[in-house]
Parts: structure tokens; sequence; C-alpha cells
């Protein structure tokens, strides 16, 4: 069955059909991995997004119950090459055919990947649909849709829930959080409760935590609500305070640096980042359409510590004054990349130290 692209520019590819046979419109996210199809589809951060895959085979390692990042799945389509479905991997226990099926996922195959990718980055696209025909209706429509700003709120936990270990306890701030985040903090025997990403400070002091971890997650960052920038500056003040992704765009807004979307967002682990303390080139997994400002970080406040090599964006953050700091990339493993699990040692490091002195005094 023949399926159609078309960019919300007027231009169009035209390909066949596999998943589910519905319509679908989100932003388009140029993924650049060579493998973990499974973990970008259900990665929150894929929230309202048609998701294309530059690695030319996708579907060769069949669905694995265990590389989960959500239980429910945000990606609103799928652009590949050439969709396989014949699996090689012991893991396999479905197909890609059939889980897009499950989950209401529309797909469109042999489409030239790297083309669309070149064409949507010297076009600067954003936005296309995945359609049945391709006509005058179909591009009025892809024109028309408004996606919904309300993406933390459609892909956060609304109650808070325990995640039981023996060791200290984290409180985790669901932003649109990756099971990877609580697999790494499970593995270093950390107490986690997560809560709603609207969680007051009062309300989290109140759990007794030992330190905070605020989680990637979908959207804008400026489109957050004043209260949880105020809870965060509350936090900061009295915990050991660890951000990722969108975490970490919001303790920099909370410290007085402003946010830019980029021209053209990356999600790959393709682009060396540099640790500045040790000159250090490392390679990981990247999800960001939204940036700081390099020059409106007050040195006065923060030290960057990590920069990317390729686009120049401040990648890592870390406070002057309180036991805080921050990464845009994520450091969990669950894409095969483990150079920079240190970063969750080093919090439970920052947490160990910061609870001695707390005793001490």
């Amino acid at each position: 069955m023949k399926k159609y692209l078309i960019l919300d520019d007027g231009t169009s590819f035209v390909g066949e059909a596999f998943g589910d046979l519905s319509t679908a419109t989100g932003e388009l996210a140029i993924n650049s991995n060579l493998n973990n199809y499974q973990e970008s589809l259900t990665d929150p951060l894929y929230h309202n997004q048609i998701i294309t895959f530059t690695q030319p085979s996708i579907g060769n390692i069949g669905i694995n119950p265990k590389s989960y990042e959500s239980i429910l799945t945000s990606a609103k389509g799928i652009v590949v090459h050439q969709e396989e479905n014949i699996s090689f991997s012991h893991l396999k226990n479905l197909s890609l055919n059939s889980f897009l099926k499950e989950r209401h996922i529309p797909g469109i195959c042999q489409i030239d990947t790297r083309a669309l990718q070149k064409y949507v980055h010297t076009h600067n696209v954003k936005k296309a649909s995945i359609v049945n025909n391709n006509d005058a209706h179909a591009f009025d429509q892809l024109q028309a849709s408004v996606l919904s700003n309300q993406q933390i709120q459609s892909v956060a936990t609304p109650k808070p829930y325990l995640v039981p270990g023996s060791g200290i306890t984290i409180v985790v701030i669901d932003l649109g959080l990756r099971e990877s985040i609580v697999r790494q903090l499970s593995k270093l025997n950390c107490n986690l409760i997560v809560v709603p990403w609207n969680t007051s400070f009062s309300e989290i002091k109140n759990l007794d935590p030992e330190g905070v971890v605020i989680s990637s997650g979908p959207g804008s960052p400026e489109e957050i609500e004043n209260s949880v920038i105020d809870n965060i500056l509350e936090i900061q003040k009295e915990l050991p305070l660890f951000g990722i992704g969108l975490g970490h765009e919001l303790i920099a807004i909370v410290n007085g640096a402003k946010i830019k979307r980029l021209k053209i967002g990356h999600y790959g682990d393709n682009h060396p980042v540099k640790k500045i303390i040790t000159n250090e080139i490392v390679y990981p997994h990247q999800a960001q359409d939204y940036a700081i400002v390099t020059d409106s970080v007050d040195t006065s406040k923060l030290i960057i510590t990590y920069v990317d090599l390729i686009n120049g964006t401040v990648q890592g953050l870390r406070s002057r004054d309180y036991p805080t700091f921050s990464v845009q990339f994520l450091p969990e493993s669950a894409l095969g990349i483990e150079n920079n699990l240190d970063l969750f040692d080093e919090f439970i490091e920052s947490v160990v130290a910061h609870r001695r002195v707390k005793y001490e005094l």
C-alpha cells in the first residue's frame, strides 16, 4: 500500500505503508543512531514527533521487552528506508511491524532517509504528516494542525510512586522520565521516590530525600510553569541536585541563563562532546531541540563543564555555590553507551558528602 510523507513546505516523499495504517502529524526528529529504535519509540522525549531513522535497515532485532524506556509509546510515526521483519536476535518476541500495529503507530518505508535528512536540515523543515493521499486537502490539514504544548502533562506520572532500594533516598522529578534513569539509580541501591513534574518543594521536602534528580522530558523549557522554576530554586539551596536534558535546561534558567531553539535538533550519538576539566572527548546520546545561550551563562554562578564540538552548545553545567550540576545529553546506558555513567556515581558522592557536612553541623 502506498503511503506519503508530506512536509510543511509542500514537499512530499512516496513510500510503502507498514505498522498501523492510520495517518499522523508531528514534528520531524532525525535519529542517527545505528540501533536501539525500540528505545527511541518508547522514549517520552519523542512525544508528538515522527522519528526518521537514517540507519538503512530498521527492525532486524525485533522488540525486546527489557528495553522499554516507557510502557507507553509517545512517538506519532516512524520513517525508515528498509523495514525488516526478520530477527537474528534470541531476544526477539515481537516484530517491529507487529509492535507498531499494537501501538497504533503508522510507519512508512522505502524512503531515502539520508536524502530526507539533508533536505530537512537544508530547508529547516519542522513538521510533517504520514498520509494515504498526497493532495491539497492533506497539505491543508498539515498546515492547520497545532501540536499540543502540554507535552510533560501527557507523559509524566500523575501520582508519586516508590522504587524501593536499601540505600540513600532520592526524589526523581518526572518531566518525561526514561526508565534507564531509574535502572541506573537502582543499580546504585538508591531508594527512589518518583514524583509528578509539578510537585511542590514543601511536598518534596516532606519526603525527606537526600538528593533530587530532575529527569529529561519533551517540549520547550520556556513553557514550564513558573512554580516549577521556583521549586527548583528552593531545592538547589537545600539538597544536592542533578538535572538531565530538560532538567539541565531548567537548572540553567533558574540560574539566569537563557534558552534558544536549535535550527537543527540533534538526535543521535555522533557528536563529540568535550569534558572541559580533562579535555576528554565522549560521544553521548543526545536528543535535543533546545540549548542554552552560551553568552547568557553567568560565570559567577555557573561553570560550563561540557561543550558540543559540532554545534558549540553547552552540554554541562555546575553551580559554584550549591551541590548542583546538570548535563544536556543522556548519560544512561540504555543505548549501549557507558562512558558517562560516572555522572551518577558523582551525584551519589555529592549526596554522601552533603549528608556528612549536614550531620557534622
